[in-house]
């Protein structure tokens, strides 16, 4: 079995900045990929981010590019998802998820493993 934990959510004004951080623990931890999903009030979870395990490839959303950046520390079992430019549209409970094999990284049911969320809020 595999948990995850997410921490770094907060409260932050336009224009700031926050990293999000998940950690795994479990058993032996070698994921495929892992991911970043959203789900804003009334809104269907969606992709955020996601980074091959096994080498820096990242796939981001369209919203997100050029302002957050997926990363992972191996040797930690952690990945991070460092947010800039942050914008009132990204208020949302975020959750990292593990996926095990190939294949499309945009769908939350191709991961396994999920973390209970940390809530970003951005305000104007």
């Amino acid at each position: 079995q595999v948990q995850l934990v997410e921490s770094g959510g907060g409260l932050v004004q336009v224009g700031g900045s926050l990293r999000l951080s998940c950690a795994a623990s479990g058993r032996t931890f070698m994921p495929y990929a892992m991911g970043w999903f959203r789900q804003a009030p009334e809104k269907e979870r969606e992709f955020v981010a996601a980074v091959r395990w096994s080498g820096p490839i990242t796939y981001y959303a369209e919203s997100v590019k050029g302002r957050f950046t997926v990363s992972r520390d191996s040797a930690k079992n952690t990945v991070f998802l460092q947010m800039n430019s942050l914008k009132p549209e990204d208020t949302a409970v975020y959750y990292c998820a593990a996926k095990d094999y190939s294949g499309t990284y945009t769908y939350d049911r191709a991961y396994s493993y999920w973390g209970q969320g940390t809530q970003v809020t951005v305000s104007s």
